[in-house]
């Protein structure tokens, strides 16, 4: 019998709001937002989170999937939803709540999706969201900017923590953050990987066998750029990625670019020392995945 203190749930904003009232008096409020379905890269998440929180302060996990994220034909209804492994999950790391809303409470007056009539305010995440993911899932971003926009309001977290597998939506969170003067620290932390070098996911769980060892290639990919970016320089790192996608098999492309942190162009003659970062999506049967890498660039001076 499991002898994890799970911790407390709530499912309404009323209920959020006392229970947080109650532990104003403490240390740090840190938040890890997530959709559920947890895993170990969302472990190592909880675990900075009550390491930033310390022993006064307060962890929150948010589990809600968001439709408003979803566009037509994606997987919002076969979203994996594991809410009892999840609080297991949450209780060994520490977690003091977990607030798990149904669909009404974040949208008391339906989802605003751009196709029906609303008077509904939503976040316009300006045109960083138009690229990358945001080309392949148009409004993806506007639906993550206002949901997170919403757990920023009913939670009040001093801290934010996310993982920098999801980079895109991470530089668009800091920048709203920025932008809208929300005062929340927004921590973004390492990609959890398998130790084989996928990244940790959960549409993981999409694939099968093959597929799953057919996955390796994405991490592969960005190894390969940062290595020979670092050894010679962003013209190299991308032929690198490009001929290690070559050799992939069943894996179906839709993205390999190497950017700024910030998301913009590089010049081809970037010089040695500059930060980059390797973004990459495919995939691989029916599910799609995304990963990224930091790389600093090298090469004659």
């Amino acid at each position: 019998m499991s002898t994890t203190t799970l911790p407390a749930v709530v499912r309404s904003r009323s209920d959020l709001a006392s229970l947080l009232t109650e532990r104003a008096a403490g240390g740090p409020l840190v938040l890890v937002p997530t959709m559920g379905a947890l895993h170990e890269g969302h472990a190592s998440l909880m675990r900075l989170a009550r390491e930033r929180a310390g022993a006064d302060g307060t962890v929150v996990v948010s589990i809600f999937v968001n439709p408003l994220q979803f566009g037509a034909g994606e997987d919002l209804d076969r979203y994996p939803r594991t809410f009892e492994a999840d609080l297991e999950l949450s209780g060994a790391e520490g977690v003091d709540v977990v607030f798990a809303p149904v669909v009404e409470e974040m949208y008391p007056d339906g989802i605003p999706h751009p196709d029906t009539a609303s008077n509904a305010v939503t976040v316009q995440p300006g045109p960083i969201a138009d690229l990358l993911e945001g080309a392949s899932r148009p409004g993806h971003f506007r639906g993550v900017l206002t949901v997170v926009a919403k757990l920023f309001g009913l939670v009040r977290p001093d801290v934010a923590i996310f993982g920098e597998k999801d980079f895109q939506q991470l530089s668009l969170i800091r920048r709203m953050v920025g932008d809208l003067c929300l005062g929340i620290e927004v921590v973004g932390a390492e990609t959890s990987r398998e130790p084989d070098g996928l990244a940790r996911s959960s549409r993981n769980r999409y694939l099968g066998d093959e597929e799953r060892r057919r996955a390796v290639a994405l991490s592969r990919v960005l190894y390969a750029a940062r290595a020979a970016g670092a050894a010679e320089g962003l013209a190299q790192a991308l032929a690198a990625g490009r001929a290690e996608l070559r050799e992939a098999e069943g894996v179906d492309l839709d993205y390999f670019t190497i950017l700024s942190p910030g998301l913009t162009e590089l010049p081809e003659d970037a010089a040695p020392g500059t930060e980059a970062r390797a973004l990459i999506a495919a995939r691989v049967g029916t599910t799609r995945l995304i990963d990224n890498l930091a790389i600093t660039l090298g090469g004659a001076s």
